[in-house]
C-alpha cells in the first residue's frame, strides 16, 4: 500500500539497535517508582500505628482522676468523701480547658481534692479516641444526669446522692473550693 505523499514517514527517536535499551531504562524508572511509592505507604502505616499507640496512652484522664464511675463511686463510700464528676470536652471545649488549666491543674485544687474529694472525669473528646467503654459509659452519663452543656460539674455524697451542679467560675481554685464548700456534705 502506498502513502499519500503528504503524509510523513513517522520518525524513529532511537535506532534500532538503542532501542531495547531504552526500554530497560524505562522498565527499571517504573520499578523505581513502584519502590518509592511502596516505601511511602508503608511509612504512613507505621506512624498511623504509633500515632495510635501513643494517643492510647494519652486517653488516660489527669493525674488523681478516675474514669470508671463503678471504681469512683466505691472509693467515695469507702472513703466518705464527695464525688465530683467533670463532664467536659478536653480537646475542644473552650470553657472546659479554662477549668482545667486554672482551676484543677493546681495545686491548692489538688491538695483539697485529696482531702475531700474522688475525682472523676467524663471526657467527650472530638480528636482524641477513647475507649469504646468509657466512650459508652460517658454516654449513659450524660443522658443519665441530662448533661447540655461543657464543663458541668456534678457533685455527689458518698451515699450517691446529688448535692450539688457547678460550671466554668473566674477566680481560680479558690473561688471554685468556696462553691464547693457550701454545698451540703450529706
Amino acid at each position: 500500500m502506498r502513502r499519500a505523499s503528504f503524509v510523513l514517514e513517522p520518525r524513529r527517536l532511537a535506532e534500532k539497535p538503542k532501542l531495547p535499551e531504552a526500554r530497560r531504562v524505562k522498565n527499571w524508572g517504573l520499578f523505581l517508582l513502584a519502590i518509592a511509592l511502596l516505601a511511602v505507604s508503608c511509612s504512613k502505616k507505621e506512624s498511623a500505628v504509633t500515632t495510635t499507640q501513643t494517643q492510647t496512652q494519652s486517653l488516660s484522664a489527669k493525674p488523681g482522676w478516675l474514669t470508671s464511675y463503678e471504681e469512683a463511686q466505691k472509693e467515695a463510700q469507702a472513703k466518705h468523701k464527695l464525688l465530683l464528676m467533670d463532664f467536659t470536652g478536653s480537646d475542644w471545649c473552650g470553657w472546659c480547658i479554662m477549668l482545667d488549666k486554672e482551676v484543677f491543674s493546681k495545686p491548692e485544687f489538688r491538695d483539697y481534692a485529696d482531702k475531700n474529694l474522688v475525682l472523676l472525669e467524663l471526657d467527650f473528646p472530638r480528636m482524641k479516641k477513647m475507649p469504646p467503654e468509657t466512650a459508652a459509659q460517658n454516654e449513659r452519663l450524660a443522658v443519665r444526669y441530662q448533661i447540655s452543656g461543657f464543663p458541668t460539674v456534678l457533685v455527689f455524697d458518698s451515699a450517691g446522692k446529688p448535692v450539688g451542679a457547678l460550671g466554668y467560675t473566674p477566680g481560680g481554685p479558690q473561688a471554685f473550693i468556696a462553691q464547693l464548700e457550701r454545698l451540703p456534705k450529706g
